[in-house]
């Protein structure tokens, strides 16, 4: 009893530190996402969307109601990008992508973002892979952190497709040629617990 009675502040202090300290909780991507691919061409510009997206991460809540991200994966499937330039594009794009070797674009965090306060922009360092390359790339991004406890990360990144060895697709027998640059634009929702 005497040893019980000796230990109870520390079992107290430790119970208390848990019960301040920040918990990382995983998150998940809601749907309600958008994910865009604007380009250019010899004729105009074109746009795509990616239809299927999946993604999760870490993140932490702090006292001060900023929070810290310390894990994203996101990836998006290449056969469900869809072209305003219909299907002969679509086609183009997936054959430029190498979706039959690499179906999946991913995207990964190479470090956590502290102390990220609702509604300002921060600078994302990520992993990207296309059509099986990788590169590290700097992403502005605005995240915001709402009452139900969900984080909403919006941004957009211009590269280019040759960096990750991808030919510029063509479309209408080689009568629109598109530009090597592309962005890519995004507004991810990530909920906890889903």
């Amino acid at each position: 009893m005497k040893s019980f009675k000796r230990f109870l502040p520390v079992i107290i202090a430790i119970i208390l530190i848990s019960g301040t300290a920040p918990v990382n909780s995983k998150y998940t991507l809601s749907k309600g996402y958008t994910v865009g691919i604007h380009g250019t061409s010899n004729l105009h510009d074109w746009d795509e969307t990616v239809g299927t997206v999946t993604g999760d991460g870490v993140i932490t809540w702090n006292s001060d109601g900023s929070f810290d991200i310390s894990a994203i994966n996101i990836t998006m499937v290449v056969n469900s990008i869809k072209s305003t330039e219909g299907s002969m594009m679509d086609k183009n794009t997936y054959k430029a992508l190498k979706a039959d070797s690499n179906p999946d674009i991913t995207l990964a965090l190479v470090s956590p973002v502290k102390s990220i306060s609702t509604g300002h922009a921060v600078t994302a360092k990520i992993n990207l892979t296309i059509a099986g390359v990788t590169r590290s790339v700097n992403i502005p991004v605005t995240a915001s952190g709402q009452k139900n406890g969900s984080v909403t990360l919006e941004g957009s990144s211009t590269i280019k497709m040759t960096d990750f060895g991808v030919k510029p697709p063509v479309a209408l027998l080689g009568t629109l040629k598109t530009g090597d640059d592309i962005t890519i634009h995004f507004k991810t929702i990530f909920a906890a617990g889903n």
